[in-house]
């Protein structure tokens, strides 16, 4: 039997010891501190987003008057993180025309099939701060605070219900705020934690859609209102005193991308 010479090492000692690793070698311990090193890194950057989205978006709320609690940084970051468009689920509707003019879209005709929505009310003193708490509690919701106690997924566009006097522009301080569940969550929605928010099923519904850009506040929303009622050839066929914005952006992005729907009067079909 060849015996080893001073040159060769074997990895286990002839008693089970473990004998000194050869000179640069990595040991098994080294690898873990690295590892656990690697995941210390990790998980202080990912607290720094985190406070950097937080902090963000209290900077947003301040401006709104709307104070965003710490609590919210779990959700921001995980919509953040999940905000890619291959992510999100857009409400799915099936477009009956189109009207243009030189090329540009005027509004679009639609029609939403029956499903269900996560909802809650609100009733701040400026529009901006309602739709802020609202969309936080949405947030919540869809970040695990619900009985199933997973990230349910994003749906676009989060939609306001907002109301007017029927002969007045002037926008009612109670809104609701609505999230569509998934396609894959519509026949079992998971029950909000939340007791603010109710799943509702919405009907069919045929809408008038314009397409608009920026902040949605009291006079942008009356503004809309008004441009599109205008171009429509028929505006008596839709309901006059209840209007939906749907927000295809976030509360806190600069340049948000909106639409105003008029919502076809259901008789109205029928008179086609």
């Amino acid at each position: 039997m060849e015996e080893e010479g001073p040159g060769r090492s074997c990895a286990m000692s002839g008693d089970g010891g473990l004998l000194p690793p050869p000179l640069g070698a990595i040991t098994l311990e080294q690898l873990q501190g690295d590892f656990e090193e690697e995941g210390e890194e990790e998980e202080e950057e990912g607290c720094q987003e985190e406070d950097r989205l937080l902090a963000y978006w209290q900077g947003v709320g301040r401006g709104h008057q709307v104070d965003v609690p710490p609590d919210m940084a779990e959700p921001i970051q995980q919509l953040t993180r999940n905000n890619q468009q291959q992510d999100r689920e857009t409400v799915p509707f099936t477009v009956i025309n189109r009207k243009e003019k030189f090329g540009e879209l005027l509004y679009e005709k639609r029609h939403y099939g029956p499903s269900k929505w996560a909802c809650v009310n609100a009733q701040e003193e400026q529009y901006e701060q309602s739709i802020c708490l609202g969309f936080m509690k949405i947030m919540r919701y869809i970040c695990e605070q619900n009985s199933s106690g997973l990230y349910l997924g994003m749906t676009i566009p989060i939609v306001t219900v907002v109301h007017t006097e029927e002969a007045m522009p002037d926008i009612r301080r109670l809104v609701t705020v609505a999230y569509r569940l998934p396609s894959e969550l519509q026949d079992r929605p998971p029950e909000p934690c939340d007791p603010d928010i109710s799943i509702q099923e919405w009907p069919p519904a045929t809408v008038y859609a314009r397409g608009f850009r920026g902040v949605t506040n009291e006079g942008s929303i009356a503004r809309e209102i008004n441009f599109l009622a205008e171009l429509l050839e028929s505006p008596e066929l839709c309901v006059r005193d209840t209007f939906l914005v749907a927000g295809y952006t976030n509360p806190a992005a600069a340049n948000r991308q909106n639409e105003i729907w008029f919502l076809e009067k259901p008789e109205a079909a029928f008179r086609l």
